[in-house]
Protein backbone atom coordinates (compact mmCIF):
# COMPACT_ATOMS: atom_id res chain seq x y z
CA UNK A 1 0.00 0.00 0.00
CA UNK A 2 1.35 3.42 -1.18
CA UNK A 3 1.56 5.93 2.32
CA UNK A 4 0.11 8.74 2.79
CA UNK A 5 2.13 12.22 1.79
CA UNK A 6 2.74 14.75 4.38
CA UNK A 7 2.24 17.64 2.39
CA UNK A 8 4.64 20.57 2.46
CA UNK A 9 1.53 22.26 0.98
CA UNK A 10 -0.30 21.55 3.97
CA UNK A 11 2.35 23.03 6.51
CA UNK A 12 0.65 25.24 9.92
CA UNK A 13 -2.17 22.97 10.13
CA UNK A 14 -4.31 24.47 7.28
CA UNK A 15 -6.90 21.46 7.51
CA UNK A 16 -7.52 22.35 10.96
CA UNK A 17 -11.06 24.67 10.68
CA UNK A 18 -9.29 27.59 13.01
CA UNK A 19 -9.46 31.11 12.36
CA UNK A 20 -5.73 33.02 11.89
CA UNK A 21 -4.92 36.32 11.19
CA UNK A 22 -3.39 37.45 7.89
CA UNK A 23 0.03 37.99 9.01
CA UNK A 24 0.16 34.22 10.65
CA UNK A 25 -1.27 32.64 7.13
CA UNK A 26 1.18 30.87 5.70
CA UNK A 27 2.18 31.40 1.51
CA UNK A 28 1.66 29.76 -1.46
CA UNK A 29 5.08 28.94 -2.93
CA UNK A 30 5.86 28.62 -6.47
CA UNK A 31 7.27 24.94 -8.13
CA UNK A 32 9.81 25.56 -10.53
CA UNK A 33 13.09 22.80 -11.18
CA UNK A 34 11.58 20.63 -9.20
CA UNK A 35 11.90 22.81 -5.60
CA UNK A 36 8.79 25.08 -3.25
CA UNK A 37 10.08 28.62 -4.28
CA UNK A 38 9.01 31.17 -1.85
CA UNK A 39 8.45 34.05 -4.42
CA UNK A 40 10.23 37.46 -3.56
CA UNK A 41 7.23 39.62 -5.05
CA UNK A 42 5.65 42.42 -3.13
CA UNK A 43 2.68 41.52 -4.42
CA UNK A 44 0.12 38.88 -2.39
CA UNK A 45 -3.31 38.19 -2.45
CA UNK A 46 -5.19 37.02 0.66
CA UNK A 47 -6.80 33.64 0.24
CA UNK A 48 -10.17 33.24 2.19
CA UNK A 49 -12.19 30.29 3.77
CA UNK A 50 -15.95 30.39 2.16
CA UNK A 51 -17.56 29.68 5.06
CA UNK A 52 -15.55 31.81 8.07
CA UNK A 53 -13.19 34.68 6.07
CA UNK A 54 -10.56 33.06 7.65
CA UNK A 55 -7.05 33.53 5.40
CA UNK A 56 -5.84 30.37 5.00
CA UNK A 57 -2.90 31.46 2.82
CA UNK A 58 -1.24 33.77 0.98
CA UNK A 59 -0.60 33.59 -2.98
CA UNK A 60 1.87 35.98 -4.69
CA UNK A 61 2.01 37.94 -7.83
CA UNK A 62 5.08 35.79 -9.66
CA UNK A 63 7.95 38.15 -10.34
CA UNK A 64 8.33 38.40 -14.51
CA UNK A 65 11.76 36.69 -13.38
CA UNK A 66 10.20 33.99 -11.62
CA UNK A 67 7.70 33.35 -14.72
CA UNK A 68 10.80 32.74 -17.08
CA UNK A 69 12.34 30.36 -14.70
CA UNK A 70 9.86 28.43 -14.58
CA UNK A 71 9.32 28.09 -18.34
CA UNK A 72 13.45 27.79 -19.24
CA UNK A 73 13.02 24.73 -16.23
CA UNK A 74 10.14 23.65 -18.39
CA UNK A 75 11.66 23.85 -21.88
CA UNK A 76 15.51 22.71 -20.08
CA UNK A 77 13.61 19.19 -19.06
CA UNK A 78 11.87 18.78 -22.28
CA UNK A 79 14.62 16.85 -24.56
CA UNK A 80 14.84 14.33 -21.65
CA UNK A 81 11.26 14.11 -21.05
CA UNK A 82 9.90 13.69 -24.53
CA UNK A 83 12.55 11.51 -25.10
CA UNK A 84 11.99 9.17 -21.98
CA UNK A 85 10.17 5.56 -23.16
CA UNK A 86 6.25 6.06 -23.61
CA UNK A 87 6.11 2.92 -21.15
CA UNK A 88 8.25 4.91 -18.33
CA UNK A 89 6.03 8.09 -18.51
CA UNK A 90 2.82 5.90 -18.45
CA UNK A 91 4.20 4.22 -15.16
CA UNK A 92 4.52 7.50 -13.52
CA UNK A 93 0.36 7.72 -14.16
CA UNK A 94 0.08 4.69 -12.42
CA UNK A 95 2.12 5.85 -9.72
CA UNK A 96 0.24 9.13 -9.28
CA UNK A 97 -2.91 7.37 -9.43
CA UNK A 98 -1.97 5.65 -7.05
CA UNK A 99 -0.80 8.16 -4.84
CA UNK A 100 -4.38 10.47 -5.66
CA UNK A 101 -6.10 7.72 -4.12
CA UNK A 102 -4.33 6.89 -1.25
CA UNK A 103 -4.97 11.00 -0.57
CA UNK A 104 -7.84 11.50 -1.52
CA UNK A 105 -9.43 12.54 2.07
CA UNK A 106 -6.22 14.80 2.44
CA UNK A 107 -7.45 16.45 -1.30
CA UNK A 108 -11.13 16.53 -0.33
CA UNK A 109 -10.34 18.56 3.22
CA UNK A 110 -7.75 20.96 1.61
CA UNK A 111 -10.38 21.63 -1.57
CA UNK A 112 -13.63 22.47 0.94
CA UNK A 113 -11.40 24.45 3.37
CA UNK A 114 -10.29 26.98 0.22
CA UNK A 115 -13.07 26.56 -2.30
CA UNK A 116 -16.48 26.19 0.01
CA UNK A 117 -17.95 22.63 -0.96
CA UNK A 118 -19.25 20.24 0.85
CA UNK A 119 -16.38 16.98 1.79
CA UNK A 120 -18.66 14.56 -0.46
CA UNK A 121 -18.60 16.59 -3.39
CA UNK A 122 -15.21 17.79 -2.55
CA UNK A 123 -13.99 14.39 -3.25
CA UNK A 124 -16.40 13.82 -6.22
CA UNK A 125 -14.25 16.80 -7.59
CA UNK A 126 -11.13 14.86 -7.05
CA UNK A 127 -12.42 11.61 -8.13
CA UNK A 128 -13.29 12.99 -11.99
CA UNK A 129 -9.96 14.43 -11.96
CA UNK A 130 -8.57 11.19 -11.00
CA UNK A 131 -10.50 9.03 -13.95
CA UNK A 132 -8.42 11.26 -16.30
CA UNK A 133 -5.20 10.61 -14.92
CA UNK A 134 -6.78 6.93 -15.19
CA UNK A 135 -7.21 7.23 -18.58
CA UNK A 136 -3.73 8.59 -19.40
CA UNK A 137 -2.21 5.35 -18.20
CA UNK A 138 -3.89 4.10 -21.53
CA UNK A 139 -1.42 5.67 -23.47
CA UNK A 140 0.20 3.65 -24.94
CA UNK A 141 -3.34 3.05 -27.02
CA UNK A 142 -3.87 6.53 -27.76
CA UNK A 143 -0.95 8.21 -29.35
CA UNK A 144 -0.52 5.94 -31.76
CA UNK A 145 0.08 6.83 -35.46
CA UNK A 146 -0.52 5.48 -38.70
CA UNK A 147 1.21 3.36 -41.77
CA UNK A 148 0.65 2.62 -45.24
CA UNK A 149 3.41 0.00 -46.78
CA UNK A 150 4.44 -0.27 -50.23
CA UNK A 151 2.56 3.14 -51.41
CA UNK A 152 5.54 2.78 -54.05
CA UNK A 153 8.14 0.32 -55.07
CA UNK A 154 10.36 -0.42 -52.01
CA UNK A 155 8.29 2.84 -50.21
CA UNK A 156 6.47 3.00 -46.83
CA UNK A 157 4.65 6.16 -44.89
CA UNK A 158 3.91 6.06 -41.38
CA UNK A 159 3.10 9.09 -39.08
CA UNK A 160 3.81 9.39 -35.60
CA UNK A 161 2.10 11.79 -33.13
CA UNK A 162 5.27 13.88 -30.77
CA UNK A 163 4.66 16.33 -28.08
CA UNK A 164 4.64 19.44 -28.64
CA UNK A 165 7.06 21.24 -26.30
CA UNK A 166 6.21 23.52 -23.03
CA UNK A 167 2.35 23.55 -22.60
CA UNK A 168 0.32 26.18 -20.04
CA UNK A 169 -2.69 25.65 -18.21
CA UNK A 170 -4.69 28.19 -16.57
CA UNK A 171 -7.51 26.52 -13.87
CA UNK A 172 -10.82 28.10 -12.73
CA UNK A 173 -12.02 28.16 -8.87
CA UNK A 174 -14.61 25.73 -8.59
CA UNK A 175 -12.60 22.91 -9.42
CA UNK A 176 -9.00 23.28 -8.20
CA UNK A 177 -7.97 19.00 -8.15
CA UNK A 178 -10.63 18.20 -11.58
CA UNK A 179 -9.77 20.57 -14.13
CA UNK A 180 -5.26 20.91 -13.34
CA UNK A 181 -5.93 16.78 -13.58
CA UNK A 182 -7.64 17.20 -16.88
CA UNK A 183 -4.53 19.26 -18.01
CA UNK A 184 -1.08 18.33 -16.58
CA UNK A 185 -1.48 14.28 -16.94
CA UNK A 186 -2.77 14.33 -20.31
CA UNK A 187 -0.04 16.58 -21.35
CA UNK A 188 3.25 15.17 -19.37
CA UNK A 189 2.36 11.24 -20.18
CA UNK A 190 2.34 12.68 -24.12
CA UNK A 191 6.17 13.84 -23.34
CA UNK A 192 5.43 17.93 -23.06
CA UNK A 193 6.47 19.40 -20.23
CA UNK A 194 4.29 21.70 -18.46
CA UNK A 195 3.72 25.25 -16.81
CA UNK A 196 0.53 26.27 -14.67
CA UNK A 197 -1.39 28.58 -13.07
CA UNK A 198 -3.79 27.91 -10.85
CA UNK A 199 -6.59 29.92 -9.31
CA UNK A 200 -5.60 32.29 -6.90
CA UNK A 201 -8.62 32.06 -5.31
CA UNK A 202 -7.59 28.17 -4.04
CA UNK A 203 -4.44 26.99 -5.02
CA UNK A 204 -3.54 24.89 -2.63
CA UNK A 205 -4.90 21.32 -3.77
CA UNK A 206 -2.69 21.97 -7.22
CA UNK A 207 0.35 22.50 -4.69
CA UNK A 208 -0.43 19.16 -3.63
CA UNK A 209 -1.28 17.48 -6.58
CA UNK A 210 2.03 18.65 -7.77
CA UNK A 211 3.58 17.27 -4.52
CA UNK A 212 2.09 13.91 -5.40
CA UNK A 213 3.54 14.04 -8.87
CA UNK A 214 7.08 14.65 -7.96
CA UNK A 215 6.38 11.68 -5.63
CA UNK A 216 4.80 9.64 -8.49
CA UNK A 217 8.47 10.70 -10.47
CA UNK A 218 7.76 13.58 -12.44
CA UNK A 219 11.00 14.74 -12.95
CA UNK A 220 12.51 17.95 -11.83
CA UNK A 221 11.40 20.89 -14.47
CA UNK A 222 8.48 18.86 -16.27
CA UNK A 223 6.10 19.91 -14.20
CA UNK A 224 6.16 24.21 -12.68
CA UNK A 225 3.95 26.47 -10.87
CA UNK A 226 3.41 30.02 -10.98
CA UNK A 227 1.09 32.14 -9.23
CA UNK A 228 -0.95 34.79 -10.31
CA UNK A 229 -3.74 37.21 -11.87
CA UNK A 230 -4.00 38.93 -15.62
CA UNK A 231 0.02 39.80 -15.75
CA UNK A 232 0.31 35.93 -15.26
CA UNK A 233 -2.18 34.81 -17.77
CA UNK A 234 -0.84 37.73 -20.48
CA UNK A 235 2.59 35.95 -19.48
CA UNK A 236 1.60 32.79 -20.42
CA UNK A 237 -0.12 34.08 -23.85
CA UNK A 238 2.61 35.68 -24.81
CA UNK A 239 5.93 33.80 -24.33
CA UNK A 240 7.47 32.65 -26.86
CA UNK A 241 8.79 29.29 -25.50
CA UNK A 242 4.78 27.97 -24.79
CA UNK A 243 3.24 26.23 -27.43
CA UNK A 244 0.05 25.52 -26.10
CA UNK A 245 -2.72 26.97 -23.78
CA UNK A 246 -5.48 25.17 -21.61
CA UNK A 247 -8.21 27.37 -20.05
CA UNK A 248 -11.09 26.25 -18.19
CA UNK A 249 -13.47 29.39 -17.13
CA UNK A 250 -15.78 32.48 -17.80
CA UNK A 251 -16.19 34.26 -21.33
CA UNK A 252 -14.49 37.60 -20.75
CA UNK A 253 -11.13 35.82 -19.63
CA UNK A 254 -11.53 32.97 -21.88
CA UNK A 255 -11.93 34.47 -25.20
CA UNK A 256 -9.14 36.94 -24.26
CA UNK A 257 -6.71 33.96 -23.95
CA UNK A 258 -7.67 32.71 -26.89
CA UNK A 259 -6.91 35.87 -29.22
CA UNK A 260 -4.11 36.60 -27.90
CA UNK A 261 -2.51 32.96 -27.52
CA UNK A 262 -3.70 32.42 -30.82
CA UNK A 263 -2.60 35.85 -31.54
CA UNK A 264 1.03 34.86 -30.76
CA UNK A 265 0.77 31.63 -32.75
CA UNK A 266 0.21 29.44 -30.26
CA UNK A 267 -2.76 26.05 -29.59
CA UNK A 268 -5.55 27.19 -27.40
CA UNK A 269 -8.42 25.47 -26.29
CA UNK A 270 -10.75 27.61 -24.04
CA UNK A 271 -13.62 26.29 -21.82
CA UNK A 272 -15.82 28.94 -20.84
CA UNK A 273 -18.99 30.03 -19.97
CA UNK A 274 -22.44 28.42 -20.08
CA UNK A 275 -26.45 28.27 -18.79
CA UNK A 276 -27.36 24.52 -19.37
CA UNK A 277 -31.07 23.78 -19.69
CA UNK A 278 -32.78 20.62 -18.88
CA UNK A 279 -35.96 19.96 -20.65
CA UNK A 280 -38.60 18.12 -18.59
CA UNK A 281 -41.35 16.16 -20.52
CA UNK A 282 -44.36 15.24 -18.80
CA UNK A 283 -44.27 11.29 -19.44
CA UNK A 284 -40.65 11.43 -17.36
CA UNK A 285 -40.12 10.07 -14.66
CA UNK A 286 -41.67 12.54 -12.22
CA UNK A 287 -39.50 11.35 -9.01
CA UNK A 288 -36.22 10.42 -10.66
CA UNK A 289 -36.26 13.82 -12.43
CA UNK A 290 -37.37 16.55 -10.03
CA UNK A 291 -34.59 14.72 -7.32
CA UNK A 292 -32.03 14.80 -10.46
CA UNK A 293 -33.17 18.66 -11.27
CA UNK A 294 -32.51 19.28 -7.53
CA UNK A 295 -29.38 18.02 -7.37
CA UNK A 296 -28.13 19.35 -10.72
CA UNK A 297 -29.08 22.75 -9.97
CA UNK A 298 -28.03 23.21 -5.96
CA UNK A 299 -24.88 20.73 -5.99
CA UNK A 300 -21.60 22.85 -5.27
CA UNK A 301 -23.64 25.98 -4.64
CA UNK A 302 -24.19 25.97 -8.30
CA UNK A 303 -20.71 27.12 -8.96
CA UNK A 304 -20.24 24.51 -11.91
CA UNK A 305 -19.71 25.15 -15.46
CA UNK A 306 -22.09 21.88 -16.12
CA UNK A 307 -24.34 22.88 -13.42
CA UNK A 308 -28.38 22.62 -14.60
CA UNK A 309 -29.39 26.04 -14.14
CA UNK A 310 -32.26 26.33 -16.40
CA UNK A 311 -35.37 23.89 -16.45
CA UNK A 312 -37.56 24.18 -19.18
CA UNK A 313 -41.14 22.67 -17.82
CA UNK A 314 -43.21 21.19 -21.39
CA UNK A 315 -46.40 21.18 -21.39
CA UNK A 316 -48.64 19.23 -18.26
CA UNK A 317 -44.90 18.59 -16.31
CA UNK A 318 -45.40 22.70 -15.55
CA UNK A 319 -47.67 20.98 -12.57
CA UNK A 320 -44.66 19.81 -10.99
CA UNK A 321 -42.76 22.68 -10.08
CA UNK A 322 -44.46 23.41 -6.46
CA UNK A 323 -42.80 20.05 -5.70
CA UNK A 324 -39.15 20.83 -7.13
CA UNK A 325 -39.32 23.90 -4.90
CA UNK A 326 -40.52 21.81 -1.82
CA UNK A 327 -37.07 19.43 -2.18
CA UNK A 328 -35.03 22.50 -2.78
CA UNK A 329 -36.06 23.96 0.41
CA UNK A 330 -35.39 20.61 2.07
CA UNK A 331 -31.50 20.86 1.47
CA UNK A 332 -29.43 22.22 4.13
CA UNK A 333 -27.13 24.79 3.42
CA UNK A 334 -23.94 24.81 6.01
CA UNK A 335 -20.24 25.07 5.82
CA UNK A 336 -18.93 22.81 3.73
CA UNK A 337 -16.88 20.31 6.26
CA UNK A 338 -19.69 20.18 8.51
CA UNK A 339 -22.05 16.84 8.23
CA UNK A 340 -25.29 16.67 6.53
CA UNK A 341 -24.29 19.87 4.70
CA UNK A 342 -25.56 19.45 1.11
CA UNK A 343 -24.29 23.16 -0.31
CA UNK A 344 -21.92 25.34 1.20
CA UNK A 345 -21.16 28.97 0.57
CA UNK A 346 -20.05 30.66 -2.98
CA UNK A 347 -16.36 31.71 -3.80
CA UNK A 348 -16.96 35.09 -2.42
CA UNK A 349 -18.59 37.81 -0.73
CA UNK A 350 -18.11 39.71 -4.42
CA UNK A 351 -19.84 36.30 -5.81
CA UNK A 352 -22.23 36.32 -3.50
CA UNK A 353 -23.40 39.90 -3.96
CA UNK A 354 -23.76 39.59 -8.16
CA UNK A 355 -25.66 35.91 -7.70
CA UNK A 356 -28.55 38.05 -5.19
CA UNK A 357 -28.66 40.97 -7.29
CA UNK A 358 -29.16 39.18 -10.67
CA UNK A 359 -32.04 37.19 -8.78
CA UNK A 360 -33.19 40.39 -7.80
CA UNK A 361 -33.05 41.62 -11.25
CA UNK A 362 -35.36 39.03 -12.30
CA UNK A 363 -38.09 40.26 -9.64
CA UNK A 364 -37.93 43.52 -11.12
CA UNK A 365 -38.15 42.20 -14.82
CA UNK A 366 -41.37 40.25 -14.02
CA UNK A 367 -40.48 36.68 -12.63
CA UNK A 368 -41.82 34.61 -9.91
CA UNK A 369 -39.60 34.24 -6.90
CA UNK A 370 -41.35 31.10 -5.67
CA UNK A 371 -37.73 30.15 -2.97
CA UNK A 372 -35.87 32.86 -1.98
CA UNK A 373 -32.34 31.55 -0.45
CA UNK A 374 -31.11 35.35 -0.20
CA UNK A 375 -29.57 36.63 3.57
CA UNK A 376 -29.96 32.96 4.44
CA UNK A 377 -27.90 32.60 8.39
CA UNK A 378 -25.82 29.73 8.95
CA UNK A 379 -25.15 29.54 12.78
CA UNK A 380 -21.81 29.71 13.74
CA UNK A 381 -20.79 31.12 10.36
CA UNK A 382 -22.42 34.11 10.37
CA UNK A 383 -19.78 35.97 7.95
CA UNK A 384 -19.45 33.18 5.45
CA UNK A 385 -20.77 33.52 1.81
CA UNK A 386 -23.92 31.56 2.03
CA UNK A 387 -27.03 31.48 -0.93
CA UNK A 388 -29.85 29.41 0.02
CA UNK A 389 -31.40 27.24 -2.96
CA UNK A 390 -33.62 29.78 -5.25
CA UNK A 391 -36.01 29.47 -7.74
CA UNK A 392 -37.11 31.82 -10.50
CA UNK A 393 -40.19 30.28 -12.22
CA UNK A 394 -42.29 32.25 -15.50
CA UNK A 395 -38.73 33.60 -16.69
CA UNK A 396 -38.45 34.81 -20.11
CA UNK A 397 -35.74 34.30 -22.86
CA UNK A 398 -34.60 38.69 -22.37
CA UNK A 399 -34.36 38.54 -18.90
CA UNK A 400 -30.89 39.53 -17.38
CA UNK A 401 -31.16 36.08 -15.14
CA UNK A 402 -31.86 34.38 -18.14
CA UNK A 403 -29.35 35.75 -20.41
CA UNK A 404 -26.15 35.82 -17.85
CA UNK A 405 -24.62 33.06 -16.12
CA UNK A 406 -25.39 33.33 -12.14
CA UNK A 407 -23.04 30.65 -11.16
CA UNK A 408 -24.86 30.64 -8.06
CA UNK A 409 -27.67 27.74 -6.42
CA UNK A 410 -30.44 29.75 -8.63
CA UNK A 411 -32.61 27.56 -10.91
CA UNK A 412 -34.41 29.61 -13.67
CA UNK A 413 -37.61 28.21 -15.00
CA UNK A 414 -38.94 28.73 -17.91
CA UNK A 415 -42.22 27.12 -20.13
CA UNK A 416 -42.84 25.70 -23.16
CA UNK A 417 -45.50 24.28 -24.90
CA UNK A 418 -43.96 21.67 -27.11
CA UNK A 419 -40.82 19.81 -27.81
CA UNK A 420 -39.51 22.06 -30.79
CA UNK A 421 -40.47 25.27 -28.26
CA UNK A 422 -37.96 23.87 -25.84
CA UNK A 423 -35.72 23.09 -28.22
CA UNK A 424 -35.73 26.38 -30.26
CA UNK A 425 -35.47 28.13 -26.87
CA UNK A 426 -31.84 26.22 -26.12
CA UNK A 427 -30.62 26.71 -29.77
CA UNK A 428 -31.70 30.46 -29.55
CA UNK A 429 -29.44 30.63 -26.38
CA UNK A 430 -25.66 31.35 -27.34
CA UNK A 431 -23.86 28.97 -25.03
CA UNK A 432 -23.21 25.47 -26.23
CA UNK A 433 -21.75 23.91 -23.11
CA UNK A 434 -24.34 21.23 -21.74
CA UNK A 435 -28.26 20.03 -21.81
CA UNK A 436 -30.42 17.34 -20.63
CA UNK A 437 -34.03 15.75 -21.12
CA UNK A 438 -35.87 14.03 -18.99
CA UNK A 439 -38.37 11.54 -20.69
CA UNK A 440 -39.11 8.01 -21.07
CA UNK A 441 -39.80 8.10 -24.76
CA UNK A 442 -37.45 6.99 -27.24
CA UNK A 443 -38.41 8.59 -30.04
CA UNK A 444 -38.90 11.98 -27.92
CA UNK A 445 -34.48 11.54 -26.83
CA UNK A 446 -33.51 10.62 -30.38
CA UNK A 447 -35.42 13.80 -31.47
CA UNK A 448 -33.97 16.09 -28.96
CA UNK A 449 -29.90 14.30 -29.32
CA UNK A 450 -30.51 15.34 -33.21
CA UNK A 451 -31.87 18.81 -33.56
CA UNK A 452 -30.21 19.92 -30.52
CA UNK A 453 -27.12 22.60 -31.07
CA UNK A 454 -25.04 21.65 -27.86
CA UNK A 455 -21.95 19.60 -27.34
CA UNK A 456 -22.71 17.33 -24.33
CA UNK A 457 -26.31 15.94 -24.06
CA UNK A 458 -27.98 14.24 -21.42
CA UNK A 459 -30.89 11.79 -21.57
CA UNK A 460 -31.91 11.48 -18.26
CA UNK A 461 -28.59 12.69 -17.03
CA UNK A 462 -28.99 16.21 -15.76
CA UNK A 463 -24.76 16.79 -15.60
CA UNK A 464 -23.95 14.92 -19.12
CA UNK A 465 -20.05 15.52 -18.63
CA UNK A 466 -18.38 12.59 -20.76
CA UNK A 467 -16.11 10.15 -19.02
CA UNK A 468 -12.35 10.62 -19.92
CA UNK A 469 -12.31 7.71 -23.17
CA UNK A 470 -14.25 10.71 -24.29
CA UNK A 471 -13.73 13.82 -24.69
CA UNK A 472 -15.70 17.20 -23.11
CA UNK A 473 -17.36 18.53 -26.30
CA UNK A 474 -18.63 21.76 -25.13
CA UNK A 475 -19.53 23.90 -27.94
CA UNK A 476 -20.59 27.42 -29.72
CA UNK A 477 -20.13 30.39 -27.45
CA UNK A 478 -18.63 28.06 -24.46
CA UNK A 479 -15.57 26.71 -26.14
CA UNK A 480 -13.29 28.31 -28.45
CA UNK A 481 -10.60 26.40 -29.99
CA UNK A 482 -10.15 23.15 -32.49
CA UNK A 483 -10.09 20.45 -30.27
CA UNK A 484 -11.44 19.77 -26.92
CA UNK A 485 -10.25 18.23 -23.75
CA UNK A 486 -8.89 15.13 -22.85
CA UNK A 487 -10.09 11.38 -24.63
CA UNK A 488 -8.68 11.10 -28.00
CA UNK A 489 -8.97 15.13 -28.80
CA UNK A 490 -6.93 15.83 -25.22
CA UNK A 491 -3.99 13.61 -27.03
CA UNK A 492 -4.32 15.31 -30.48
CA UNK A 493 -4.57 18.89 -28.81
CA UNK A 494 -1.25 18.17 -26.77
CA UNK A 495 0.46 16.55 -29.95
CA UNK A 496 1.61 16.93 -32.82
CA UNK A 497 2.12 15.00 -36.45
CA UNK A 498 5.85 13.65 -38.44
CA UNK A 499 4.87 11.88 -41.35
CA UNK A 500 8.05 10.00 -42.32
CA UNK A 501 8.57 8.77 -46.17
CA UNK A 502 11.14 6.39 -46.98
CA UNK A 503 12.52 3.98 -49.64
CA UNK A 504 14.71 0.65 -48.58
CA UNK A 505 15.58 -0.62 -52.03
CA UNK A 506 15.12 -4.65 -52.24
CA UNK A 507 18.53 -4.95 -54.01
CA UNK A 508 20.63 -3.61 -51.25
CA UNK A 509 19.86 -6.33 -48.87
CA UNK A 510 22.55 -7.80 -47.44
CA UNK A 511 22.72 -11.00 -45.29
CA UNK A 512 23.02 -10.06 -41.25
CA UNK A 513 25.59 -12.43 -39.85
CA UNK A 514 25.43 -14.41 -36.42
CA UNK A 515 22.04 -14.88 -34.19
CA UNK A 516 21.46 -13.54 -30.99
CA UNK A 517 19.34 -16.25 -29.14
CA UNK A 518 18.93 -13.95 -26.04
CA UNK A 519 14.58 -13.09 -25.45
CA UNK A 520 14.37 -9.80 -26.64
CA UNK A 521 12.92 -7.30 -23.28
CA UNK A 522 11.25 -3.64 -24.22
CA UNK A 523 12.25 -0.99 -21.75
Amino acid sequence: MLARIRFSALRQSSLQWTRAMASSAPTTKLYISGQMTESTSSKWMDVHNPATQEVVTRVPEATNDEMLSAVASAKKAFPAWSKTSILSRQQVMFRLQGLIKENMSDLAAALTKEQGKTLADAEGDVFRGLQVVEHACSITSLQTGETMPSVATDMDIHSYRVPLGVCAGITPFNFPAMIPLWMFPIALVCGNTYVMKPSERDPTVTMMLVELAEKAGVPPGVLNIIHGTKPAVDFICTNPDIQAISFVGSNHVGEYIYEQGSKHGKRVQSNMGAKNHGVIMPDANKEHTLDQLVGAAFGAAGQRCMALSTAVFVGDAQQWIPELVARAKKLKVNAGHCSGADLGPVISPQAKQRIEELVESGVQEGASLVLDGRGVKVPGYEQGNFVGPTVLSNVKPHMKCYTEEIFGPVLVIVNADTLDEAIDIINANPYGNGTAIFTNSGAIARKFQTDIDVGNIGVNVPIPVPLPMFSFTGSRGSFRGDTNFYGKQGVNFLTQVKTVTSMWRAEDIKLAAGENVVMPTMR
